[in-house]
């Protein structure tokens, strides 16, 4: 690995500090205490994150359109006035009315209020009440259609849906972003031990170089041995700048989901870097059962499985036939009015309405759609269900796969750095040459850069498997 990082082109060293020089940062860099911890990092993600808040935004505007759905069984108050202003007759009647749909049938109650003066035309003799005018109230009550299910109902069901689909949509998203920020807080924590593990790599050709120095000039050790201590001090300084630059992009691209209060990105400054790599352990999934029903876009495509049943309830209640029952109780108050003294009474009115559908094609067709609808929506679940079995079962194989080959690379490092010691020790007493030295000191770096490696890709693995059986309580989101 340290073979092919060494091919390091001067020019990249000279473009980083270019840029550095002509762009001005976007993120603030503020200070903190002590190491930057994962949750610290998911905790600020959840709450501040773009795409959640968006999403939260998604669900305020379902919110509203339910409302708006709800708006159809307002009670709603009317008042109608008509007064002659010209003409033989001189009649002024005055009417209020109040209606209520109800929420469990599609009739709705109503009642008014109705007061008149004045003299009206023989075919207009319904206008005349008593001196106190006539209080009547009544229910319409449907039988058949729009007994059981009614198109505002319908709304309101399907607008309810609307508000759980933006809620797993919701879901879905703090849960992308979560995975995502774990991935940005590993990679910078692994590009900090890199740039460790090559910076201890330097620090050995620099402590070496006074020694060699001092040896060169006694005569006991060539010139050229300080030359090629030399030229491996200039390889393992240019593997440091890489790794510099490396850590640099990390902590850009963590700032993405680390912000502070107001939601600004903040970028970590690398004071805060862990010191072990305990902080490459990632995210633990304990709760491994029925993470199929627990996933968001599995919950969504239910959900509108539902919706599609609501839509041919609504379609298939049109074809039922109609009959309506219809109630009403009037009673005029007070002295008897131009109208004369039939109408003191207490009145009490029963009728019905009954129409049924021929032919009703748009309703047929609309049962068909929603038929279709449903069975296109329920494959599709059944599919996403077993992909996601797989899928998880697929992580598990892969987390597997990496905790032994992390393993492996910890027993590899041990050794390595065993050899390099020893070899040290070797060439401080005469009896090793400097290129073993620096072939076992780079074979040990490169030991512990591959168990860094390791490490990471078991904390990749460990954050794709709690996203995809959707554990909120590890990717810290609240249940």
């Amino acid at each position: 690995m340290i073979r092919k990082l060494l091919i390091v082109p001067v020019l990249f060293v000279a473009a980083i500090e270019a840029q550095a020089e002509g762009q001005e940062p976007t993120t603030a860099q503020v200070p903190g205490a002590g190491s930057l911890t994962l949750d610290e990092v998911l905790r600020s993600s959840a709450r501040t994150a773009p795409q959640i808040v968006e999403a939260l935004a998604r669900i305020r505007a379902a919110e509203g359109r339910a409302l708006t759905a709800a708006g159809a069984f307002d009670t709603v108050f009317e008042v109608d006035g008509r007064s002659r202003t010209l003409g033989y007759y001189d009649g002024t009647v005055v009417a209020g009315r109040a209606t209520r749909p109800l929420g469990d049938n599609g009739g709705y109650l109503y009642g008014g209020y109705r007061v008149s003066r004045g003299s009206f035309p023989i075919y207009e003799d319904e206008n005349y009440t008593n001196r106190l005018g006539e209080v009547k109230v009544g229910a319409l009550y449907s039988l058949l259609r729009d007994r059981l299910v009614d198109e505002r109902r319908t709304r309101r069901t399907l607008a309810a849906g609307d508000i759980d689909i933006a809620r797993f949509e919701r879901e879905a998203a703090a849960i992308g972003v979560q995975r995502r920020a774990v991935d940005a807080y590993q990679n910078w924590v692994a590009a900090g031990l890199r740039l460790r593990a090559y910076r201890d790599l330097l620090t050995l050709s620099e402590s070496r170089r006074g020694g060699l120095a001092r040896q060169v000039q006694l005569g006991s050790r060539p010139d050229i041995l300080l030359a090629e201590n030399d030229q491996n001090l200039v390889r393992r300084r240019a593997l440091v700048v890489r790794a510099e630059g490396d850590f640099q992009a990390a902590a850009n691209a963590l700032s993405l989901y680390y912000r502070d209060a107001e939601g600004q990105p903040v970028l970590v400054a690398p004071e805060r870097l862990p010191t072990t790599a305990e902080a490459l352990r990632g995210v633990a999934s304990n709760d491994r059962t029925a993470f199929a029903q627990r996933r968001p876009d599995l919950q969504v495509l239910l959900t509108r499985i539902d919706q599609g049943s609501a839509r041919l309830a609504l379609a298939e209640n049109e074809m039922r036939p109609r009959l309506d029952l219809r109630g009403e109780l009037g009673k005029d108050v007070g002295e008897v009015g131009l109208g004369g003294p039939s109408r003191t009474p207490l009145e009490g009115i029963v009728g019905f309405r009954f129409s049924l559908p021929l032919q009703n094609r748009a309703a047929r067709g609309r049962i068909a759609e929603a038929r279709a609808e449903i069975d296109v929506l329920d494959a599709r679940s059944r599919f996403l269900r077993d992909q996601i079995v797989i899928e998880v079962e697929g992580i598990n194989i892969g987390v597997d796969a990496a905790e032994r080959l992390a393993v492996i690379a910890e027993q590899e490092r041990q050794l390595a750095e065993r050899l390099a010691a020893a070899e040290r020790r070797r060439f401080e007493l005469g009896s090793s040459d400097f290129f073993l030295v620096n072939q076992r000191e780079e074979t040990a770096t490169d030991a512990r850069v591959r168990l860094v490696d390791a490490q990471a890709r078991i904390a990749a693995a460990r954050a794709e498997l709690a996203a995809a059986i959707a554990d909120r309580t590890a990717l810290g989101l609240q249940p």
